[in-house]
């Protein structure tokens, strides 16, 4: 069984390269992928972490400014997320998509294709997890040691880790004790696992576990899946690209790769709603959602204006919504659970996921859906997991898909040391703190992409990062001409920031709902909005503001 993880969205990195965050397969999630490559000792201009879009975008451009430049990747190849294509010509000119949402295979077809054109892996330090990073404040470099030992000096150190970089697992007691084959979603083998005749039961209802309960139901034997929150999914409406399209988009994609994406408030390709809910008639209403509904992706989060700052708006849509899922399902307590007359929360208040016939799939007899609000686990034995209520389900293979420390989870548990011995972690022991959402205070010469307080969660993950990476370079590169070496963000520049932060998020509904966005998804974390809500034209002309006198940061 194939589950198509890049249909979501936000497939993450083969391997992100933490001491936390490394690629496994196999039982339990332990065969670690790290720590095979030899050990060397490297003088770099810059070190970037992680061989993503991100991490391959940086390398590619900062290769053409001249820099000399590594990737330190945990995992053994390259790859990330999916949507839409790296806007370098020399790779979207000689590469067609199948699917208009590519599954693990056609990925990791299109980064090995990416690898040949731009020879990512002549600079690629494979199975290399950085351990630590301490900024040398006698030579403005920072100095960082890998797990196999291998040792870097650099300028700058660029993080581009992406947002789902540290693994959340369920506290359930007697889990360890669990005797068969058990993997978190993100581990899932990209070969897929054999679920014919077996009893199976997936933990979660985000993105991942939504397609590995969806793919799963039809192979299985029995499925069991354990819900908390219902997903307000949305239909993929997956579809094969006409390969004769694809080359005549060709005269156009730069244009909306480089410009277009640019301008809607999500980065996408579609322009952004121009009307509220209830500008339209009832009539009216109806055939815009519909034809969202029809279109497929995201199109039904944007599809008006105000559907995450009305409460009514985000009601009337709800209401078309449970409309189309409850028809699709005939078990009544399944329906109510999945798709309840009266919404839980918001709808798209926390990131729904795509889905293909999700709805039919757990409505099939063979499905048992656990409702874990009134009926929660209360612990795992060798064959499987029993409920509040006594109920033994046996279990042949668990998939955990209980998500992840999303967006800070990853930097938290890097051990990286600023000026005057400051950790990360401390720094951000009481909420996150960032200037701009790439940079902190007090860590000099630190940059990442797709992290906290940018867009990252809230929109097209490349048309985030690659002007990211460009405000990178065009920092990199005013540094080398004025002579500089060292760039840091003002503690002033920081709060300020992050007041920004709460007052865009504040206009939101997705504001007053527990989850990841909030950081709320893992016991002990601080409530805080984690993410830019002012939208992508906005962010973009704000972070490229600060170019012309580095505005909110000490440079010497």
């Amino acid at each position: 069984m194939h589950t198509p993880n890049g249909a979501n969205g936000y497939v993450h990195t083969n391997g992100v390269s933490t001491a936390d965050g490394n690629a496994t397969n196999g039982t339990n999630g332990h065969a670690a992928l790290n720590g095979n490559a030899a050990p060397v000792v490297l003088e770099l201009d810059a070190l970037i972490v992680g061989a993503g879009f991100a991490g391959v975008y940086l390398l590619h451009r900062l290769r053409q400014e001249g820099y000399n430049i590594k990737i330190a990747e945990a995992g053994t190849a390259i790859g990330g997320y999916p949507i839409y294509a790296l806007s370098i010509p020399e790779v979207y000119k000689t590469w067609q998509w199948k699917q208009q949402y590519p599954g693990q295979k056609e990925l990791k077809q299109y980064f090995e294709h990416v690898d040949k054109i731009l020879d990512v892996s002549r600079d690629t330090l494979f199975g290399t997890t950085v351990l630590t990073a301490v900024f040398d404040e006698s030579t403005d470099k920072w100095r960082i040691e890998c797990e196999n030992g291998t040792r870097i000096t650099c300028r700058y150190f660029l993080s581009c880790i992406g947002f789902a970089a540290k693994r959340h697992y369920p506290d359930f007691p007697g889990l360890n004790d669990f005797k068969g084959y058990m993997c978190h979603s993100s581990f899932w083998p990209h070969e897929g696992v054999d679920v014919k005749g077996k009893k199976v039961a997936v933990i979660g209802t985000g993105a991942t576990g939504i397609q590995i309960a969806q793919e799963t139901a039809k192979e299985a034997s029995h499925l069991t899946c354990f819900v908390r929150t219902p997903n307000h999914c949305i239909p993929m409406q997956q579809g094969h690209v006409d390969p004769e399209q694809q080359i005549k988009d060709l005269a156009t994609i730069h244009d909306r790769l480089t410009k277009k994406r640019f301008e809607s408030l999500g980065g996408m390709l579609y322009p952004d709603a121009a009307k509220n809910v209830f500008d339209d008639s009832p009539e009216e209403r109806r055939a815009t959602l519909e034809e969202a509904w029809r279109l497929g992706g995201f199109r039904l989060t944007s599809a008006y204006k105000d559907v995450l700052t009305s409460e009514a708006a985000n009601a009337e849509v709800y209401k078309f919504w449970v409309e189309k899922r409850r028809a699709q399902m005939t078990d009544p307590v399944k329906r109510d659970l999945l798709a309840p007359e009266e919404a839980v929360h918001f709808i798209f208040g926390k990131r729904p996921s795509l889905e293909q016939d999700y709805y039919e799939q757990m409505d099939k007899p063979h499905v048992t859906l656990v409702n874990v609000k009134t009926n929660p686990v209360s612990h795992v034995v060798s064959n499987g997991i029993v409920t509040a209520d006594g109920t033994l389900h046996e279990v042949d293979i668990l998939a955990i898909a209980t998500g992840f420390d999303a967006v800070v989870g990853g930097y938290k548990h890097l051990d990286i040391t600023g000026l005057n011995g400051e950790t990360l972690k401390s720094h951000w022991e009481n909420g996150v703190y960032t200037y701009l959402g790439m940079t902190v205070a007090n860590f000099p010469n630190l940059m990442y992409t797709y992290g906290p307080h940018s867009p990252t969660a809230y929109a097209n993950g490349p048309s985030i990062v690659e002007p990211q990476a460009e405000w990178i370079i065009s920092v990199m590169n005013k540094m080398r001409e004025e002579g500089k070496t060292r760039i840091t963000a003002k503690v002033e520049a920081e709060r300020e920031w992050k007041k920004e932060i709460g007052r865009l998020h504040s206009t939101s509904l997705r504001d007053r709902i527990d989850g990841w966005y909030n950081g709320t998804n893992i016991p002990g974390n601080v409530k805080q909005p984690l993410n830019y809500n002012g939208g992508i034209p906005l962010y973009l002309k704000t972070i490229r503001a600060t170019l012309n006198d580095f505005e909110g940061f000490e440079v010497k």
